[in-house]
């Protein structure tokens, strides 16, 4: 399993999240919103309003969904950051692999 974070303007957010969980390729997508970004791009200083997505997802290889996300993003070089899950509970992490596997899960 990995834990996918990646920053979107409002805007979108929630469009990118439910295709990546109809699709199969994401078992859950959280959307917390607040998220203030200050950043530098294009040599100016940025301060941008956004959500984070907390993307679970089992694909494998997780290029696949790094390419589909970029795609789908609408910034020319979006935050997209893979943290893989090392360690949970044991249900949830079934629930993610067989969700994402196009199972029906327990």
């Amino acid at each position: 399993m990995q834990l996918i974070l990646v920053s979107h303007p409002t805007d979108g957010a929630e469009d990118l999240a439910r295709g990546l969980v109809e699709e199969g390729l994401a078992a859950c997508v959280n959307i917390l919103p607040g998220a203030r970004s200050i950043y530098r791009w294009q040599g100016k200083t940025c301060d941008e309003q956004e959500v984070m997505l907390f993307i679970k997802s089992a694909i494998d290889p997780i290029e696949r969904i790094i390419e589909i996300i970029a795609k789908r993003h609408p910034f020319e070089c979006p935050e997209v950051i893979v943290v893989p899950v090392v360690t949970g509970l044991g249900r949830y992490l079934r629930w993610v692999e067989e969700t994402c596997a196009g199972q029906e899960p327990l």
